[in-house]
């Protein structure tokens, strides 16, 4: 075999086993986010779906602050399942390749080198621990006096999914 083929296929899965990592620690990011929403409810019959809402996700009341008008819940997001199982799969895909390239260039320890896969599983392992998390969602109403009909802006602090789950589930709008 040429002697640059093994070298070059080395750097290049070094790079991607790089890459691999920092998806992995990715996984685990905070995503919170901040949006202003519009809705045509006034402001009593849309804080009581709001608090359905989030009560019937798990979430709890731990802050009230009626000056502000603002409302903060609280609740535990579980980690994925799927994410755990596929991030474990990713990591044993890729410390197979690293193995493999490994064992072509020291080719005397290319039994123990193969015992790289069994690292794999603690990727499931991290990404279990730091994903699951309190979260916590903070809600902002001002109302909008209008001739024709009472509407409301929400600003909403919150996990990006929770975000969008929240604007599909009450069809609220995002302010222009």
């Amino acid at each position: 075999m040429d002697t640059a083929i093994v070298p070059s296929t080395f750097l290049l899965t070094l790079l991607l086993s790089v890459g691999l990592f920092f998806f992995i620690r990715a996984s685990t990011k905070d995503r919170t986010a901040r949006e202003k929403l519009v809705s045509e409810q006034d402001e009593a019959s849309l804080m009581t779906q709001l608090k359905d809402y989030f009560c019937s996700r798990s979430y709890r009341v731990i802050a009230v602050d009626q000056e502000k008008n603002q409302v903060t819940f609280e609740g535990f997001v579980r980690p994925s399942w799927f994410l755990a199982v596929f991030l474990t799969v990713l990591a044993a895909v890729g410390f197979a390749c690293l193995s493999l390239v490994l064992s072509q260039l020291f080719s005397s320890q290319s039994p123990f080198l193969l015992a790289l896969v069994l690292l794999s599983p603690l990727s499931g392992i991290f990404y279990w621990q730091k994903a699951g998390r309190i979260e916590k969602v903070s809600l902002k109403m001002e109302a909008i006096p209008n001739e024709q009909h009472s509407s409301s802006i929400i600003t909403v602090v919150a996990h990006r999914d929770e975000l969008a789950e929240l604007k599909r589930a009450l069809q609220l709008k995002m302010l222009d």
